[in-house]
């Protein structure tokens, strides 16, 4: 059978595959559209296994906001070109689409939906290594108040839900949970580890100084005190109003902030580092 090229096309337009692929899967398949769709599948998926070893710490991050629940997913490939793919794009509004329709707290949510064959084919069409890596979702009842943040680059993005207050406040706070990255809500809920993986290193400073113990002991207190504040959400200076905190702010508009969450793409992600000489010396391999 002779391979057209509205054939190849049409092959092209189902599948997303880039169209020399799609000639190729025709050719082995004499033709034949559906036997070629799915040896397109099937290589896809062999393909995006290869590539999922490869570091994948760019992208971007999809979010909806609903009555019962908000949702932040991170969808990542290997550079921002591909991110600003238009294919790669249509790819996001589709989990966009998905998260609006399912309420997902669970990763292995998406992974074992139809969007995940997607993700498939467009490692093969693109040539990165595509991932959707992490999901956030807060559920809460109708009556609440929710503030999402999303940066202009949609790689920084926050959810508060406020109980009482108004929805100003709640995207007030909700910039500035994305501009002072809490590590928790209060300071009686920080993780304990993290305290005294502090604390040890300010003891080490403060004995460094040769200072009196009592002087010492003083000195700690002081940068564990400072540092509690830095990182508790409600005690940090409002960032529209450094003046107050948040938590005087809270009480001021009688509210109480009941959740949140903060994904930024590639975070955690350890990223190789290489010069232009290293490069081209791996390329020539």
């Amino acid at each position: 059978m002779e391979i057209t090229a509205a054939l190849v096309k049409q092959l092209r337009d189902m599948s997303g595959v880039a169209m020399m692929d799609c000639k190729k899967a025709l050719v082995e398949c004499e033709g034949d559209l559906d036997n070629a769709l799915d040896l397109l599948r099937s290589n896809s998926a062999l393909k995006a296994e290869k590539k999922a070893s490869r570091i994948a710490a760019d992208g971007i991050l999809k979010t909806f906001v609903g009555e019962e629940y908000a949702t932040i997913v991170e969808i990542n490939s290997e550079t921002d070109f591909a991110a600003k793919d238009s294919q790669f794009i249509e790819f996001a509004d589709e989990v966009a689409n998905f998260i609006s329709k399912n309420v997902v707290e669970d990763i292995s949510t998406i992974h074992e939906s139809e969007i995940e064959t997607k993700r498939n084919a467009l490692v093969q069409s693109i040539g990165e290594n595509i991932q959707i890596r992490r999901v956030e979702t807060v559920k809460y009842e109708s009556s609440v108040n929710t503030g999402l943040y999303i940066h202009s680059d949609s790689k920084l993005a926050t959810v508060v839900v406020l109980e009482g207050g108004n929805q100003d406040l709640a995207k007030d706070i909700a910039m500035h949970v994305a501009a002072t990255n809490p590590i928790c809500l209060s300071q009686d809920q920080i993780n304990k580890d993290i305290l005294e993986r502090e604390k040890a290193i300010y003891l080490t400073q403060a004995k460094e100084s040769g200072k009196p113990q009592e002087i010492m002991d003083k000195i700690v207190e002081g940068k564990l005190k400072r540092f509690l504040s830095e990182v508790s959400l409600i005690s940090q200076p409002f960032v529209k109003d450094p003046d107050t905190t948040i938590e005087t702010l809270l009480n001021t508009n009688s509210a109480k902030i009941q959740s949140y969450s903060r994904l930024k793409v590639g975070e955690g992600i350890e990223v190789e580092t290489k010069n232009f000489a290293d490069e081209v010396a791996e390329q020539l391999k």
